[in-house]
């Protein structure tokens, strides 16, 4: 388990590119801050070769969830959030086709992607399964190197340090547990979105924190609303069909809209039949986490292969709860973030680590969570919901097909989604008083779950579904 540290609403929400966080947006940022330690060292002039050695879940599955990628990507000094990602294979293709590294976006240095960027399969680190070692050597004959541990949800430590580098402050309410927040709440009357704020704003005023935050609805809003548009196949190999843009032509009905605001006055005008309103969070999800499959700009929430479990519960509030306000939106993603914390403190929120509970189970609560209180729900019906959805995932497994973030963890999505929202409407019609089981004993269970879990079923591809389904057998 982690040591426990202070995390902001941006480091449960980072802006970035699918398919993974841990296995993409994590690799990225390491391949990152390496550069910048060559820039430190003052030592990015003397680099003649590269070399970057994966270990564990990063080799074992790297190549399915696009590491590689990332790491060209980030050690040309290219940035997750604003690199145009139709631009990403004809770069990898250049960096393959003449052996050249832009390194830093500097200066250039002979590089072979195929004996410069090694899988060490049957090799694993000690403090986490997401390793990765990169070795400059210079001209003296010296070298430079650094392990960094991609440790999910774009959270990236370096060997030898304790902690991501977020810079601490003196928050009003510091919080490890969910004990901590309902204290806080009974102390102050405050709801939990407003406790959020609160130390939100030890790190920046609260009109940049607001605005950050609608960025990153924004973010989640039109990959949604690209992802419900776009028809074929995702890529990969598994000839996976893309289902959310027919899902959604069918529920639209042939309503007239032409962009995200009039598409939600479409939805609301096909009904709020059960049937109805289950179709179209399906669809969300499923939107979402093709777009995330297909290397697309999504939000990790709390990582990318459960990005569309919060999007989803949040687009469902939207549409069919009137939810649609800045003030709504700001407060349902606060919720959100300070349960995912509470998860990433207490437990993990790393497929590699803890399987998919890790991910997916995290997501539904967080989603439980925030939509419980933007319908009214008290601070501990709140904290209950959120402990509904995790109970419900908790031994869910990581076993990608292909090492792919595409069977089954798109539909797992559409699973957390519907998940959350019935966690929420439980905890709405119930007496927090005679719950048996509190959110912090769920959040140790799941850490106790996640280490007894064979390494088979913790992102690996060696066990499950992965060794069970032919990789070319179409699933959808």
């Amino acid at each position: 388990m982690q040591q426990r540290e202070q995390i902001s609403v941006f480091d449960m929400f980072k802006i970035g590119i699918g398919p993974s966080s841990s296995h993409t947006l994590g690799p990225w940022r390491a391949a990152q801050q390496f550069v910048n330690l060559l820039k430190d060292r003052e030592a990015l002039d003397d680099v003649v070769q590269l070399q970057i050695l994966l270990y564990g879940s990063l080799a074992k599955t790297g190549k399915g969830h696009g590491t590689d990628i990332a790491i060209l990507l980030g050690l040309s000094g290219d940035d997750p959030v604003t690199f145009e990602v139709d631009k990403i294979n004809t770069k990898i293709a250049d960096i393959t086709n003449s052996h050249k590294l832009d390194l830093g976006g500097l200066r250039y240095i002979d590089f072979s992607v195929a004996n410069d960027l090694l899988y060490l399969f049957a090799e694993s680190l000690p403090f986490h399964p997401n390793g990765v070692t990169f070795q400059a050597f210079l001209k003296d004959e010296t070298a430079i190197s650094g392990t960094y541990y991609s440790i999910g949800g774009g959270f990236v430590v370096k060997e030898g340090e304790q902690s991501t580098h977020r810079t601490e402050v003196d928050l009003p309410f510091p919080i490890d547990t969910a004990g901590d927040l309902l204290h806080w709440c009974r102390k102050t009357g405050l709801k939990i979105s407003e406790v959020v704020m609160e130390n939100e704003l030890a790190w920046r005023s609260e009109h940049e924190t607001r605005k950050s935050v609608l960025d990153i609805f924004r973010v989640m809003q039109e990959c949604m609303y690209r992802g419900c548009h776009t028809a074929g196949y995702l890529p990969g190999g598994l000839n996976v069909a893309r289902r959310a843009s027919k899902l959604n032509k069918r529920l639209v009905k042939g309503i007239a809209y032409n962009d995200y605001n009039s598409w939600v006055d479409a939805m609301r005008q096909t009904g709020h039949g059960f049937q109805n309103i289950l179709d179209w969070v399906s669809c969300f999800a499923l939107a979402i986490n093709e777009e995330n499959a297909s290397f697309g700009r999504v939000v990790t929430a709390p990582t990318n292969g459960a990005a569309g479990v919060i999007p989803a519960v949040l687009q469902y509030f939207i549409s069919f709860c009137d939810g649609f306000s800045e003030e709504k939106i700001i407060q349902f993603l606060f919720v959100a973030s300070e349960i995912g914390s509470i998860f990433k403190k207490g437990a993990t929120i790393s497929a590699a680590m803890g399987g998919c509970q890790a991910e997916i189970g995290v997501s539904s609560a967080m989603a439980a969570a925030a939509l419980t209180e933007c319908l009214g729900g008290s601070q501990r019906q709140v904290l209950m919901a959120a402990e509904i959805a995790m109970e419900h995932h908790l031994g869910m497994t990581c076993d990608p097909i292909g090492g792919l973030v595409q069977v089954p963890c798109i539909e797992r999505n559409t699973m957390g989604a519907i998940k959350a929202i019935t966690a929420s409407q439980l905890a709405l019609q119930s007496n927090p008083d005679k719950a048996k089981v509190s959110l912090d004993a769920v959040v140790k269970t799941m850490w106790q779950t996640a280490q007894d879990m064979n390494s088979k079923y913790k992102e690996t591809a060696d066990g499950g579904l992965a060794i069970n389904i032919p990789i070319s057998l179409p699933e959808c």
